[in-house]
């Protein structure tokens, strides 16, 4: 009689600790569900926000898996028929993944950014999670900060002159 109640128990032990690990590991299924879907939006987002800057025809298509890498294509100077270099394992993905880089560079100095942030998507290979934090923010900032105009030595010293003189 004691080793089947000890048996019950072992029993009943086991099924908790596999019904916490199966919730555990739903749960932070569902968590990463719903950050890729969250980040999905931002990135449509931010990119639809870029193309309608750059005035292009179909700022919409930033919402169409692989039709969004075609409108960066188009919107950095090349033919969108590139993104079928997808079709090619492994050196069309490289290839690819080059020309968004450079349409990247050309789009951000197009909007005057720093043609160099246009190179985030490397983070998100080095350093995925930060990497693809990184990414996110900066596109972000593209797509809905102003850049802030440079000013020369001399237009600031005018500036400078022009501010005292409204203090006096």
């Amino acid at each position: 009689m004691i080793n089947a109640t000890v048996q019950i128990t072992n029993s009943i032990e086991e099924i908790l600790i596999i019904s916490g690990i199966t919730a555990l590991f739903v749960t932070l299924g569902l968590i990463a569900i719903f950050l890729t879907i969250a980040a999905y939006i931002y990135h449509s987002l931010a990119w639809m926000t870029i193309a309608k800057k750059e005035n292009y025809k179909y700022p919409w298509l930033a919402w169409i898996p692989f039709a969004n890498q075609a409108m960066r294509l188009q919107m950095g100077g090349f033919a969108w028929q590139w993104i079928f270099l997808i079709l090619i394992p492994v050196l069309g993905w490289i290839a690819l993944f080059t020309l968004i880089l450079i349409s990247n560079w050309k789009i951000f100095e197009d909007l005057k950014y720093p043609g160099w942030l246009g190179l985030a998507p490397i983070l998100d290979i080095i350093a995925n999670g930060v990497g693809t934090i990184a990414h996110l923010v900066i596109i972000g900032i593209v797509a809905w900060k102003k850049p802030e105009k440079k000013q020369t030595k001399k237009k600031r010293k005018v500036a400078k002159k022009k501010a005292a003189k409204k203090k006096k």
